[in-house]
């Protein structure tokens, strides 16, 4: 978008590489509405030019991916930042079957001035480094803007965001759908423009960030979760029968609803991954993980009932042991100290006795499977309703026919 100062280069560059090296290939430029003359400059430079309307980082490569005529793409930015000239490396990777080749700048080279130091040193390192510990990834420059791709196989994936995290996506679907991802050095240079870049640091950032959580349950739900619920176990298992003593420090009941609330908390988070997790596996948000399927087809419906009944009989249990505790006590005043080391605990199995009911109600909705009509299936439906037409329009010119001829009788 509005790179005329820049795109005449970067099509001549690409179109110079594929003559030196004997490659069959087209030069892209997806358009998203330049309003500088970027367009003619680049069809003059050799290039075939499609509009897409969709504005954002991602729908613009979306609408050049499904444009391209090639079996393989390289995609790059249009700013003169990355060298059309080096492309080979990329060709030979996919000639040799990977699916994605990502440039990686830091092993490549970065030239004074190619990148702020904001997102040198701290926005793109901590990032990737995020990408490969919530996912099996060992891409160490997820946001690299030059990689080439294997054309078919990206489309399989059916991306799905429009900004900055398009960069993000394409890695982590990859990885997570077990394509053949590698990596290549490459080069960054000083863009050759004069107006402020399209990308906002801050805000694309937070973008890149939140699209790895979301697309996380395990470390978005899951493992804080399981930290919580573990803190939350252990005290209240202490703190249940006295007041602990660390020091001069003394924990009593107080921290007792404290560690309850970490128990509930934790506990809605971990029914949020397992939520998570089947409803995207059923989307096809992320691929199906094995151990959610078998989570649930173990944890049944009526098991949850089970499990959520049991607790639920434990929390009315010890609601009904704290009144015995009250009625020795002749229905007056408690001490919080005693009253609450019965009450807190029964409260919080009946609160999970209920998130246990009503989870495996929903894993229940989510795991009904819906029939998913396939291209054999539409062929055939589109088959049958022709035949239905030709045999009503053969039964009606039947029956004019009929007509006519009583109508001369």
């Amino acid at each position: 978008m509005n790179e005329a100062e820049t795109v005449e280069t970067c099509v001549r560059k690409a179109l110079a590489c594929m003559r030196e090296h004997g490659i069959d290939g087209e030069v892209l430029i997806a358009d998203n509405g330049s309003t500088d003359g970027s367009q003619q400059l680049a069809r003059d430079a050799g290039a075939r030019v499609v509009h897409v309307d969709a504005k954002g980082y991602g729908n613009a490569l979306m609408g050049g991916i499904r444009a391209a005529r090639g079996r393989y793409v390289i995609m790059g930015d249009a700013d003169d930042s990355y060298d059309f000239t080096a492309l080979l490396p990329f060709v030979e990777q996919l000639r040799d079957g990977a699916d994605l080749v990502m440039g990686n700048r830091f092993k490549g080279g970065i030239a004074p001035g190619a990148m702020p130091p904001l997102h040198r040193y701290l926005g793109n390192p901590v990032l990737s480094f995020i990408g490969r510990l919530f996912f099996p990834s060992a891409i160490g420059d997820f946001h690299c803007g030059l990689r080439g791709f294997r054309r078919d196989s990206i489309l399989k994936l059916g991306l799905q965001t429009g900004g900055m995290e398009f960069a993000s996506e394409m890695v982590v679907r990859s990885t997570l759908s077990g394509l053949d991802v590698r990596e290549v050095a490459t080069t960054l240079s000083p863009d050759g423009r004069s107006r402020p870049p399209h990308l906002r640091s801050w805000r694309d950032g937070w973008r890149h960030l939140r699209f790895l959580m979301l697309y996380s349950p395990r470390w978005l739900f899951l493992i804080p979760g399981m930290v919580l619920m573990t803190i939350g176990l252990v005290a209240g298992a202490a703190l249940t029968f006295g007041p602990v003593y660390i020091g001069k420090l003394a924990f009593d009941v107080d921290t007792l609803v404290g560690a309850s609330a970490a128990m509930v908390i934790g506990f809605q988070a971990v029914l949020f991954a397992v939520f998570t997790k089947v409803y995207a596996a059923e989307e096809g948000f992320l691929p199906e993980d094995r151990r959610v399927r078998k989570l649930v087809d173990i944890v049944t419906l009526e098991k949850g009932l089970v499990v959520g009944g049991l607790l639920a009989l434990a929390g009315l249990g010890g609601l009904v042991a704290s009144l015995v505790h009250w009625q020795t006590r002749s229905f007056g005043t408690l001490i919080p100290s005693e009253s609450l080391r019965l009450v807190v605990p029964s409260a919080t199995a009946l609160i999970m006795s209920f998130q246990t009911i009503f989870a495996a109600l929903f894993v229940s909705i989510l795991g009904i499977r819906r029939t998913k009509e396939t291209l054999v299936d539409v062929a055939a439906s589109a088959a049958e309703e022709a035949a239905e037409a030709v045999t009503r329009e053969s039964a009606e010119e039947a029956a004019e026919a009929v007509s006519r001829e009583s109508t001369k009788a």
